[in-house]
């Protein structure tokens, strides 16, 4: 038996005897509402077995395989992980931990922070003890970033913060917050450094904005004279700007491996809604039409899943994910929106239910998923804006004169 085997075969027999059955199956499945995927001090599992899947994958590193066992990780190769990755699939396992730690904070820990640093943050990462939220976006400073204004001044032995963000993903619901601040007003990219505090510090202040969604995962975030320890701050001081670029990646990396809110429609899967709303034709959707529009959408679906796949590979055997990452972010949204788009359509005026016992759960979450995936072009990153990346960092096309 090879190496390969082998790691499945332990891999398997750890994950049936670990894995509860509540946390397989369809049944398992995480939905809009369940905050307990995230972690975090403020989390509340609705199912005891939640926490006890959690702690078992987090005590064996498999919440971050990949990473250095040093801090919390299980020091997988990436063949591994991707072996670890198809078992979870085979079991339909619901996953551990969602986080913003794990997807964006973690990988530029590991490549911008100090040793103490590392021993620090990553560990609770992987136990999904601290839930992260990310300071980026200001109400001037959206497309244009680096002209944000939110102010860490240096008051010796610590910097004081003022300001405010916008579009912060679950402040309101987060222990701590990495976040670019402005720490020399001469410089414009060179002038902005990388701080982590936590979110419970005197002076910050979330508040949750709805969404035509119904629901509010995105916060405007003020900071009033809010103390940080110097030791927090990331790198070199003024030289955030390259630590963002950098987890700008990893966070359009995981948009496009599936990272986006608004799947809408629950447990719908687009073929089996439209056979069961549209009607069956031979086995088949019986509107030729929509029944075509699927089908391009599945073969350009999986053609992407593939791409994905090999600009993973390609990105972990240099050194992180490129600019590339603008291409598969921009694709990944408009390929999430005529999703959602097409559920609508099969399930008709079923769709078009806000609330009420007339419609199915996953009929209302069909619409305010549809609804929601609007935001994928702007989140992360407008496609206006990883068009012009892809232009003038993949293509090398210069600016239009």
């Amino acid at each position: 038996m090879s190496d390969s085997e082998t790691f499945r075969a332990a891999t398997r027999a750890w994950l049936e005897a670990n894995c509860p059955a509540s946390m397989r199956g369809a049944g398992a499945a995480v939905d809009d509402d369940d905050d307990s995927i995230w972690g975090g001090r403020k989390a509340k599992f609705k199912n005891p077995e939640q926490k006890l899947w959690l702690d078992r994958m987090a005590a064996k590193g498999w919440t971050a395989p990949t990473w250095p066992k040093e801090y919390g990780g299980a020091g997988l190769s990436n063949a591994e992980a991707r072996v670890l990755q198809q078992e979870l699939a085979r079991l339909k396992a619901r996953p551990a931990l969602m986080s913003f730690g794990i997807w964006m904070l973690g990988p530029v820990l590991l490549e911008y922070a100090t040793e103490e640093q590392k021993k620090q943050f990553l560990p609770p990462i992987v136990r999904g003890e601290i839930r992260w939220c990310q300071g980026y976006s200001e109400p001037g400073a959206g497309s244009d970033l680096a002209s944000l204004r939110t102010q860490a001044v240096d008051k010796g032995d610590h910097y004081l913060v003022n300001g405010q963000k916008i579009w912060t993903s679950y402040a309101d619901k987060a222990d701590w917050i990495f976040c670019l601040v402005r720490t020399d007003n001469t410089k414009k990219h060179e002038g902005i450094s990388f701080l982590l505090f936590d979110m419970a510090s005197p002076g910050v202040e979330p508040r949750p904005i709805k969404l035509i969604s119904g629901q509010s995962p995105f916060c405007e975030t003020f900071f009033t004279d809010v103390k940080v320890p110097k030791q927090q701050l990331v790198g070199r001081l003024n030289g955030g700007w390259d630590i963002a670029k950098r987890l700008l990646q990893y966070e359009r990396q995981n948009i496009s491996s599936g990272g986006f809110g608004g799947g809408g429609g629950g447990a719908y899967d687009l073929e089996h809604a439209a056979l069961d709303y549209v009607g069956r034709d031979n086995g088949k959707v019986a509107d030729r039409d929509l029944r075509a529009r699927i089908t391009a959408h599945k073969m350009e679906a999986r053609a992407f899943a593939l791409t994905v796949r090999r600009a993973e590979e390609e990105a972990k055997q240099g050194k992180g994910p490129s600019a590339a990452t603008s291409i598969i972010k921009f694709a990944a949204a408009k390929i999430n929106q005529e999703r959602t788009e097409l559920l609508v359509e099969a399930l008709g005026t079923q769709a078009l239910g806000w609330e009420g016992d007339a419609y199915k759960p996953g009929e209302i979450a069909a619409m305010r998923g549809m609804l929601r995936a609007k935001g994928n072009s702007i989140e992360g990153g407008t496609s206006e804006v990883n068009l012009n990346v892809v232009a003038k960092r993949v293509l090398g096309l210069m600016d239009h004169q």
